[in-house]
């Protein structure tokens, strides 16, 4: 059952709406560079007003509000997009690809056990062994912290070692980073 203040409410918005939804759009359109993007965000933005709307139309300047929700859009979007770039710029980096001699066998043992860790422990070994990337920089990768790549990197290492090795003989951790670099971190198919 709709009162009527909810209609004054859902006509006072339309109004509001209809008078500043493409200065919206154009602020996210100069903000991100995107012309695709301005439609979205401004929409977005207009959706989260009308979720609090009673407290928006309360506002001294519901304009300016309103402004600072798509900037903070905006700003999402933009530092998603360059962390995206980053990842790619990360895994599309030239590096060394050959490999003298390599023990075919121990690449093989080394795929498998890799694809038997879960995905990211997985993900943090290859990163860190297989592509000599930083902790930092796997941490930007993944999108997660530092301390998550330090973590999942010791436990990932810990755990191909019990499956490279022998429980009373386990692989020592140097050779295991050289078998992973080895490896060329082909993993196959993701978990």
């Amino acid at each position: 059952m709709r009162t009527v203040g909810d209609d004054a409410a859902s006509a006072e918005f339309h109004a509001f709406f209809e008078r500043h939804y493409a200065e919206l759009a154009r602020l996210a359109h100069l903000l991100t560079g995107e012309p695709d993007a301005a439609d979205d965000l401004a929409a977005d933005a207009l959706l989260a007003l009308w979720h609090r709307w009673d407290r928006v139309r309360a506002a001294d300047h519901p304009v300016a509000y309103a402004r600072g929700v798509v900037a903070n859009l905006a700003r999402t979007r933009v530092r998603s997009a360059v962390r995206e770039r980053r990842r790619v710029a990360l895994f599309w980096s030239p590096r060394e690809e050959r490999t003298e001699d390599p023990d075919v066998a121990g690449v093989v043992d080394v795929q498998e056990a890799l694809r038997r860790l879960p995905f990211r422990k997985r993900a943090c070994v290859v990163l860190r062994h297989a592509f000599d990337l930083s902790e930092k920089d796997t941490a930007l990768a993944l999108g997660v912290s530092v301390g998550t790549v330090k973590s999942q990197t010791s436990k990932g290492v810990a755990e191909l070692q019990r499956l490279l090795g022998t429980p009373a003989a386990p692989r020592a951790p140097r050779q295991v980073h050289a078998a992973i670099a080895r490896s060329g971190g082909a993993t196959g198919g993701a978990r």
